[in-house]
């Protein structure tokens, strides 16, 4: 079961650094998952992942309790909606498009009511 979680950790990874790169992929959701992954697989990549020099501190603040920061939720609601619309507008089909507004706005809902703000860094 470890061998699986760290897998998948080096997959969100990768995905999450991809995402930096790519506007439509997220980097966040990854990075949370593979940390999540590795705070169960592995400790020493877990260990790695919350002391990394760009990655650690927002992961620390997530995992303390801290939240996320502010410009990071307002850049992952940008870039979560103008995907979502983007698809909208590509598909027709009518379940997919309620499907995908459910679905934003449930995501939008933790984000901004549940998942707390983070004012300043935590270090």
């Amino acid at each position: 079961m470890k061998l699986l979680l760290n897998i998948a950790g080096v997959l969100s990874l990768l995905l999450g650094i991809l995402g930096l790169f790519l506007p439509l992929l997220p980097t966040t959701p990854f990075l949370l998952l593979a940390s999540a992954c590795f705070a169960r697989g592995s400790d020493r990549l877990h260990g790695w992942l919350l002391n990394h020099r760009v990655f650690g501190v927002y992961l620390r603040n997530y995992e303390a309790g801290n939240g996320i920061p502010l410009r990071a939720k307002i850049v992952a609601s940008i870039m979560m909606w103008s995907s979502l619309v983007v698809a909208m507008v590509r598909f027709e089909h009518l379940g997919l498009r309620i499907t995908l507004v459910l679905v934003g706005c449930s995501v939008s809902l933790y984000l901004w009511r549940y998942l707390p703000t983070l004012r300043t860094v935590v270090r």
